[in-house]
C-alpha cells in the first residue's frame, strides 16, 4: 500500500482563477485535510481491527470500527475548520448547519474490499453549497492517488489535470464500470440488466467503490459507469471530479446514476433504459 501524498491545496486542485469566491478555497483545503487524514488512519489500521465488524442493511453490508473511526476523524477536522456547516456521513455523523454548506462523507467507500484486503477502496469527502456539490476529494491509499476538484477549476489526480476519454470509444467499444447493491432482489435485477448491457459494449468492470469508479471515468480508465441505488455519500465527491473532467453525470429513472463522456451519454442512456436499468427492483430495495 502506498501512502497518499499530502499535497498543498493549490497543487491538488490547481490554482484558483481570478475572482473565484474565497469560500471555495476554504472548502477545498478543509476537504483535502479531512480526506487525507482519514485515508492515512484507515491505511495504517488495515488488517489489524477486523474483529470489530458489524452489518447494516444486510448480512453482506459490512461496517468496521475503522469506518467509524475514520468518520470521527473527518468530523473532527470539519468541526474545527467549519463548525457551522452541516454534515452527512454514511456511518452516522450528522449535524445541521447555518451556512448553506453541507459536507457529504464516506469514510471508507469499498468497505468489503478494505476488509478482504482488496486494494480498491477510498475515502470520499464532498462539500455542497446550497444543495449543489462544488468540491470533491477522493483519496485512494492503495495507489497513492488523490483525486480533487473544485467547481470551475477542472479535475486533477495528484496535481495533474485529468479529462474523460471523449471520442475514444463508440458504444460497442466502450469499457463500462458498474456496481451492485446489497439487497437480494436488487442484485437479481442488476444481473438481468447486466445480461443486456454486456453484449452491447466492449466489457464490464466491477471494482466495488463508486467513488473510484467515477474518478476512473474522469481519467479515461473507463468510458462510463452506471449503478442503481447509490447514496449521496457514495457519489458526491466523485461526481464533482467527473464533471470537472468534462464528464456527464446524470440520474435516470428510479435513481440510476450514469457517468460517461458527452458523446456516449445518449447511446448509453438508451441502452440502459431499454434494459430497464432505472426501474425499481421487484422486491424491497437495499
Amino acid at each position: 500500500m502506498h501512502p497518499s501524498p499530502a499535497l498543498p491545496t493549490a497543487e491538488a486542485f490547481g490554482p484558483a482563477p481570478p475572482g473565484e469566491d474565497p469560500l471555495l478555497e476554504q472548502l477545498a483545503s478543509s476537504a483535502l485535510e479531512a480526506a487525507t487524514a482519514a485515508a492515512g488512519f484507515a491505511a495504517d489500521r488495515q488488517g489489524h481491527e477486523r474483529s470489530e465488524v458489524a452489518t447494516k442493511s444486510s448480512a453482506t453490508d459490512m461496517v468496521s470500527e475503522v469506518d467509524r473511526g475514520a468518520e470521527r476523524l473527518i468530523a473532527a477536522v470539519l468541526a474545527r475548520r467549519r463548525p457551522d456547516d452541516a454534515v452527512l456521513g454514511e456511518e452516522g455523523a450528522q449535524r445541521s448547519g447555518t451556512t448553506g454548506v453541507r459536507w457529504v462523507v464516506d469514510p471508507i467507500d469499498g468497505t468489503t474490499n478494505y476488509l478482504f484486503g482488496i486494494p480498491a477502496w477510498s475515502v470520499s469527502v464532498a462539500a455542497e453549497r446550497d444543495g449543489r456539490p462544488v468540491v470533491g476529494v477522493v483519496v485512494d491509499p492503495s495507489r497513492g492517488e488523490t483525486w480533487a476538484a473544485v467547481e470551475g477549476r477542472g479535475a486533477r489526480c495528484n496535481g495533474s489535470p485529468r479529462r474523460v476519454a471523449e471520442g475514444r470509444s463508440t458504444l460497442a467499444t466502450a469499457l463500462v464500470g458498474t456496481g451492485f447493491g446489497y439487497d437480494r432482489q436488487r442484485r437479481m435485477r442488476q444481473a438481468e440488466v447486466l445480461s443486456s448491457v454486456l453484449p452491447a459494449v466492449r466489457d464490464i468492470r466491477r471494482v466495488g467503490s463508486a467513488a473510484l469508479d467515477l474518478c476512473w471515468v474522469a481519467a479515461g480508465r473507463y468510458d462510463a459507469f452506471y449503478e442503481l441505488g447509490l447514496n449521496a455519500w457514495d457519489m458526491a465527491a466523485g461526481a464533482v471530479v467527473c464533471r470537472e473532467a468534462g464528464g456527464v453525470v446524470q440520474t435516470l429513472g428510479d435513481g440510476l446514476v450514469l457517468a460517461t463522456t458527452p458523446s456516449l451519454a445518449g447511446p448509453l442512456r438508451e441502452l440502459l433504459e431499454s434494459a430497464g436499468a432505472g426501474s425499481p427492483p421487484a422486491g424491497p430495495g437495499g
